[in-house]
């Protein structure tokens, strides 16, 4: 069973007194279910978990009174088995199959018997009517596929290791040849395996590239799908903007182009179809901003925009040549622009950051802008040996009405600070995480 950092976190909810339901949501074939099927049958006496796709006639259950005493009635007959006061954890994974579900779980959780977590793929895809959510009653968690620092966990690299690492990261040291190497080479493959968790256990299982290209592909059909299930009338626009993507991604600004789709097509047209893919987690769109001052939500261009799939692997996928081997044997010169770049933001996304860049004429590209805490990081992604090579970063930080400290250059060389710019190594994007925000009680 491959470790994942959500663990910790249904373990939080679990020892939570004050309890709501825990709602998981996320993409497809993240690893959700898994996730959450381990944990009730580690912590829970009692473990019921229902499916409403593969459990077909489940829907019944919630079709009549949502009191909590019929629910309950109807849950332990169709599951045929008791269900224990305070120590039964009931799954309803799928919801977005059943709304009444979802509308139902405020009147469990006011009846306190039991826990309850929900988990479904296309939460924020508005294809069914919810008669009431539970607001108030859920704890919602975003669970993305594996980030570095899982699929370390999955290659057998020692905490120790991790934790030199992160102390390298936090006090600016150079980072001991040996292990650098060792970590990049790793990061290079996370490139292209991704973290989608059936993935990398058959990498780590196989160490066979093909066979993980066939679960990547299999993977991508999937979301292919259900676009076809779940999209109505906008099907065909989405799956245009879906199958666009590596495309858009490979050219030299990586923007979205209307005209690449269809010389006639305007963003207003498909704005739906880009709004739908996000809600299903499975792109991660990254907006122009005008100026980089905050908050940079009033300063967003939103028909101006990179888009990147959910997971890098995927994106390797459906590469033409063999960019996969290509990028396995150190080949700086092959075209890994989009490749990098789309894993960064997977990482810089898995750790609760909004996606924005900035272009100007008279600055030039920034290929990432995030606000960290109440400042804004610049982050620029340089692929091969000539990173000490930034101009349209050193023209961002030489403005001095942006107030911009300090620029980060992720590349493949070793921890390095110049001034106000400081060099750091692909694979300690995991490290640049927002701040934890500490209690602050008013009088």
């Amino acid at each position: 069973m491959l470790r994942r950092k959500i663990d910790n976190e249904l373990l939080k909810w679990k020892q939570n007194h004050n309890k709501t339901a825990l709602l998981i949501t996320g993409a497809r074939q993240v690893g959700k279910t898994a996730s959450i099927r381990q944990f009730g049958k580690n912590h829970y006496s009692n473990f019921i978990e229902i499916n409403f796709i593969t459990d077909t006639n489940a829907n019944k259950i919630f079709n009549d009174s949502l009191r909590a005493d019929d629910i309950i009635l109807n849950l332990s007959t169709f599951v045929k088995k008791a269900l224990i006061p305070g120590k039964t954890l009931i799954f309803l994974d799928e919801i977005q199959e059943c709304p009444n579900a979802r509308t139902a779980i405020k009147f469990l959780v006011e009846d306190g018997r039991f826990d309850y977590i929900e988990s479904g793929s296309l939460l924020g895809v508005s294809y069914k009517e919810i008669p009431s959510l539970p607001v108030g009653y859920e704890e919602i968690q975003q669970m993305y596929p594996m980030d570095f620092e899982e699929f370390l966990w999955a290659n057998n690299i020692q905490e120790d290791t991790i934790n030199y690492l992160k102390e390298c990261f936090m006090n600016e040291r150079y980072i001991s040849d040996i292990i650098h190497e060792e970590i990049k080479k790793l990061f290079q493959r996370y490139m292209i395996i991704g973290g989608m968790p059936a993935v990398v256990a058959k990498f780590v299982e196989t160490k066979d590239i093909g066979q993980v290209i066939n679960i990547q592909k299999r993977i991508m059909e999937l979301y292919r799908q259900d676009i076809t299930k779940y999209s109505d009338s906008e099907k065909m626009k989405i799956r245009q903007i879906f199958d666009h993507i590596p495309a858009e991604l490979n050219k030299n600004n990586k923007r979205f182009t209307m005209s690449d789709i269809n010389k006639n097509a305007k963003y207003h047209r498909y704005e739906s179809g880009f709004m739908w893919l996000t809600d299903a987690g499975v792109s991660l769109p990254c907006y122009n901003i005008c100026q980089p001052v905050l908050p940079f939500e009033l300063n967003t261009k939103y028909n101006l925009f990179k888009l990147f799939l959910c997971d890098t692997g995927l994106l390797c996928s459906q590469s033409l040549g063999n960019i996969q081997f290509s990028i396995l044997n150190g080949d700086t010169t092959v075209n890994m622009g989009s490749i990098l770049e789309n894993t960064i933001a997977q990482l810089m996304v898995s750790n609760s950051f909004k996606l924005y860049y900035y272009n100007s004429k008279k600055i030039g590209e920034i290929d990432f802008i995030i606000q960290k805490g109440n400042y804004i990081l610049p982050v620029e992604c340089k692929s091969g040996k000539d990173y000490s090579t930034h101009k349209a970063l050193e023209n961002l930080m030489s403005v001095k009405e942006y107030n911009i400290e300090e620029g980060i250059v992720l590349c493949s060389g070793n921890v390095k600070r110049d001034k106000r710019i400081l060099y750091l190594p692909w694979y300690m994007v995991s490290f640049i995480t927002q701040p934890s925000i500490e209690s602050y009680i008013v009088d």
